[in-house]
């Protein structure tokens, strides 16, 4: 019979950690390919002009991206992995219907060249926020009382429409983002490192880790594509 050695143990430890952070990654970047496509399809297909003929449609589907964002984090715990799974996928088709309206206002070319800036700033957050040894939680708190902060000011902006009002909510927001991708890549780390209680549960840990890096990605997308993006 093999002995397993405390080396044995801690490269399966590590390869498991590993395994996580791999697979949270990975449903992050099928979400956001599902996002794009849904995106390319709705606004080839038409939806996109009757989302803006009926403004109505557009605000039940907002609605909808809400309440599923709020339902997966609020019931993570009492649901499936798969339904949880089968949420985001959802959420992530609703967002690229969504999307599919910054095709009548921006160049198809000033789109793309923004998603690949906007992945540049990412990955280096990313990879920042996976190997720095600052604890990054003073700063995540910080970043969530100014993004609390940022939806109110959207919010009265909406009605007020200050353009100046505007280029600062957008560039806060940016800086805002920025650092919570950081700030989340960090907490994936530890909470692979932490453990999970079982497979069901490490696989739900990695579909909200997955949830929280897509939605920095995608409004750090639609704020650089404020700045980046060239009108039609």
């Amino acid at each position: 019979m093999q002995s397993t050695t405390v080396f044995d143990r801690d490269r399966t430890d590590v390869q498991v950690q590993n395994d996580f952070i791999r697979r949270v990654f990975n449903w992050m970047a099928l979400g956001l390919g599902t996002t794009a496509l849904s995106a390319l399809v709705s606004a080839n297909a038409g939806v996109v002009n009757a989302l803006a003929a009926h403004p109505i449609l557009m605000l039940l589907l907002i609605v909808g991206e809400f309440g599923i964002v709020i339902s997966l984090s609020a019931a993570i715990a009492k649901i499936e992995s798969t339904t949880a799974l089968l949420m985001f996928f959802i959420y992530a088709v609703l967002t690229g219907i969504t999307f599919s309206t910054i095709f009548l206002v921006y160049t198809k070319g000033s789109i793309a060249s923004t998603f690949f800036i906007t992945g540049g700033t990412f990955a280096a957050m990313s990879i920042y926020g996976s190997t720095t040894r600052r604890d990054l939680t003073s700063l995540g708190s910080f970043l969530t009382m100014g993004l609390i902060g940022l939806i109110i000011a959207s919010v009265v902006n909406f009605f007020f429409r200050s353009p100046a009002f505007y280029w600062i909510i957008t560039y806060a927001g940016i800086a805002i983002f920025t650092g919570l991708t950081a700030y989340d890549a960090q907490m994936v780390k530890a909470m692979a490192y932490a453990g999970f209680a079982g497979s069901e549960e490490e696989r739900k840990g990695a579909i909200i880790g997955a949830l929280r890096l897509y939605l920095d990605f995608i409004n750090l997308f639609l704020l650089l594509l404020r700045i980046f993006g060239r009108r039609r």
